[in-house]
């Protein structure tokens, strides 16, 4: 049964592998840099390995702003969120996998009546402001610096074509890891609290409960790359912006170093040592950081080359997420919880949020009850009780003048 209702977890990361793995590799396929088949390889290779090693940071905050408690909840939001993307997949919009778990999230705090906590969400929506921003800044300087680096050594042509390519594959794979990293929290995250599982001792190393979910969310994402990804991977590769297989490399580097900051423990600790702020660790929208690195690569070149129509799709894509993902969840939590009656928290056996509430009657000016029965049942058993116990005394009387005689 456990692993039944973790298969909406692993549609979840299914989806995310044929949405998400356009933003690592969409723009070096898009450019015909690297085939297909290769990028899907050397990223499901890795999403594998970041999930597992590094992805326990950003479930955190999925954690705080909804602690998912009952595992049949857990499948009902994360059945949501795939199924949302998954059809946003078909109309081709990469659109953001984190965007769609926190709004079935938030439609499970609605339903069951627990809090939302408002600082995990604000540092969640703060990351889908700040993250294309950060990629479209580092999209910029990256190219710069690019150019200034070729301009001076000037290779030859066809070192520079071998070495984009291979270089390509290189940034591919850490921007794979950093995706398994931050991105893994959005698939098998909501399971952490409810789906508690042994450590498992392998010798050489352990893997402990998070990371088993995690390695099988990664090996749905895997799958999901190789099944499905191709069509967003064109989408995103060439349709907002016409790259070159110099702006693809800087694309993917900028997109990945994102992703890499919002889950890296170690960099967190590092700023918190330098006196500044934590870096917080939430799971960031690969969909956005990679479509701003793009626009920042589009701005390079004055802004004529933006295809706005496209951008816009995708716009509604990112408004439209939360919200249908959110409806969604509420109502088949309502479908879960009072059709199959399985708990979808600790807190209750059965919620209805529909049913009308009764209002509360004043105590001072409530209609008192008839009770008029009950005083003369109460009347005619007091009465019985008396003449037994009168009877009673007659015969004692007797028994003890006898005795004496």
């Amino acid at each position: 049964m456990v692993f039944f209702f973790l298969t909406s977890g692993l549609f979840l990361g299914w989806s995310l592998g044929a949405n998400d793995a356009a933003n690592v590799f969409g723009s070096a396929v898009g450019t015909r840099m690297v085939r297909f088949k290769k990028a899907a390889v050397v990223a499901s290779i890795f999403v594998i390995i970041g999930a597992v090693l590094q992805g326990a940071g950003a479930s955190h905050t999925l954690g705080k702003l909804g602690n998912i408690d009952a595992i049949a909840g857990a499948f009902t939001v994360a059945l949501a969120a795939a199924l949302t993307v998954f059809y946003m997949t078909k109309f081709k919009l990469p659109v953001s996998t984190t965007q769609a778990i926190v709004g079935g999230i938030i439609g499970w705090n609605l339903y069951t009546g627990n809090p939302t906590d408002m600082n995990s969400l604000t540092k969640i929506l703060t990351t889908w402001v700040a993250g294309p921003i950060l990629g479209a800044v580092f999209s910029i300087i990256l190219y710069y610096l690019f150019k200034l680096a070729v301009n001076k050594i000037k290779p030859h042509l066809l070192k520079l074509d071998a070495f984009l390519r291979m270089a390509l594959i290189v940034v591919g794979a850490f921007g794979s890891y950093s995706l398994g990293a931050n991105n893994i929290a959005n698939v098998m995250g909501i399971f952490v609290s409810s789906v508690p599982l042994p450590e498992i001792d392998f010798f050489i190393f352990k893997l402990s409960g998070v990371q088993q979910l995690f390695l099988l969310g990664g090996i749905a994402i895997s799958v999901g790359i190789f099944t499905y990804s191709r069509r967003i991977m064109e989408q995103v590769g060439g349709n907002i912006v016409h790259l070159s297989s110099e702006a693809a490399l800087v694309v993917v580097l900028a997109q990945a170093m994102v992703l890499f900051i919002f889950s890296s423990q170690s960099l967190s600790d590092f700023s918190v040592s330098l006196g500044l702020p934590p870096i917080p660790l939430v799971p960031v929208s690969s969909s956005q950081v990679i479509v701003g690195s793009i626009i920042g690569i589009g701005i390079l070149k004055g802004g004529r080359e933006i295809k706005y129509g496209v951008l816009g799709e995708i716009a509604i894509g990112w408004v439209t997420t939360p919200v249908i993902a959110g409806l969604i969840a509420f109502f088949a939590l309502f479908f879960m919880n009072n059709v199959f009656k399985l708990k979808v928290t600790q807190d209750s056996e059965l919620i209805n949020p529909f049913a009308k509430k009764e209002a509360p009657v004043d105590s001072l000016n409530r209609e008192k009850p008839d009770t008029s029965i009950f005083t003369d049942a109460f009347q005619k058993q007091k009465e019985k009780i008396m003449i037994d116990t009168t009877n009673s005394v007659q015969l004692d009387s007797v028994i003890g003048t006898d005795k004496n005689k």
